[in-house]
């Protein structure tokens, strides 16, 4: 009879392995996310997404259906000839972030700019949503 020796934490190990190797690997092709902060204002519903290293022409913004859909693709770029990596955090490949909008604002007129890897979206709120103020008469 021969004896084997048991290790319990061997499936740990190759699970780690895994893991490690998924997140030191380029992460091209695999969707990710933006960071994207939403505040509203007294006329304007504003999005601002982090983009950065995006290209202009590699970003879609379009509403239907009271969705409005923020897609793209951050392309990893091709490493120097003689340089290795040493470690890739960041994302690449494409990205789609959707949001309901809610029917108080126009999507008609939705705007759009795209500046220091930082893309703003505009929505700006209906006339019948907009705040009024009401002069109030005292009478004596």
């Amino acid at each position: 009879m021969s004896l084997s020796h048991f290790d319990p934490l061997a499936n740990l190990r190759l699970f780690e392995d895994a893991f490690t190797r998924m997140m030191t690997e380029p992460r091209a092709n695999r969707p990710w996310s933006p960071a994207v902060d939403i505040y509203e204002t007294e006329n304007e519903l504003v999005l601002k997404a982090d983009l950065p290293e995006v290209d202009l022409k590699d970003i879609d913004v379009r509403v239907e259906n009271q969705t409005l859909t923020i897609s793209g693709e951050r392309k990893f770029g091709s490493q120097d000839s003689g340089k290795g990596y040493h470690r890739i955090e960041r994302s690449y490949g494409n990205f789609t972030r959707s949001f309901a909008v809610p029917n108080t604002f126009d999507t008609e007129k939705i705007g759009a700019a795209f500046k220091n890897g930082v893309l703003s979206v505009t929505l700006p709120k209906k006339e019948a949503a907009k705040p009024r103020q009401v002069k109030v008469q005292v009478s004596e």
